[in-house]
């Protein structure tokens, strides 16, 4: 059974970093798609970035290019995103989510219907 289980939410002042953490676990494929997706209140879900599990290709919402780093672990099945000068319109509930594929360029890249396993979320919240 394939789980991804995200870590590392947490409540900031405005300007500050978090890191949020994404196990997988129960998925042995070397080559796919993982990616972060956040999802404001009332909102439909977003897409963050992605990266090629071979070869580390990423992509990055328009939003956050510049202040967000998705980065794996391959030894330790973990993916994780740097979130830098964190503001209130970063405040959303943060999920990780694997496509068993590679990764697809451009927005469609993003789009979370070809993503099929998803995390629980993990919550940030960002205060001025």
């Amino acid at each position: 059974r394939v789980q991804l289980v995200e870590s590392g939410g947490d409540s900031v002042q405005a300007g500050g970093s978090l890191r949020l953490s994404c196990k997988v676990s129960g998925y042995d494929y070397s080559s796919f798609c993982m990616a972060w997706f956040r999802q404001f209140a009332g909102k439909e879900r977003e897409g963050v970035a992605h990266i090629s599990t071979r070869g580390g290709n990423t992509n990055y919402a328009d939003s956050v290019k510049g202040r967000f780093t998705i980065s794996q672990d391959n030894a330790d099945n973990t993916w994780y995103l740097q979130m830098n000068d964190l503001s209130p319109e970063d405040s959303a509930v943060y999920y990780c989510a694997l496509r068993e594929a590679f990764c697809l360029a451009g927005p469609v890249g993003l789009d979370e219907r070809s993503f099929r396993y998803w995390g629980q979320g993990t919550q940030v919240s960002v205060s001025t």
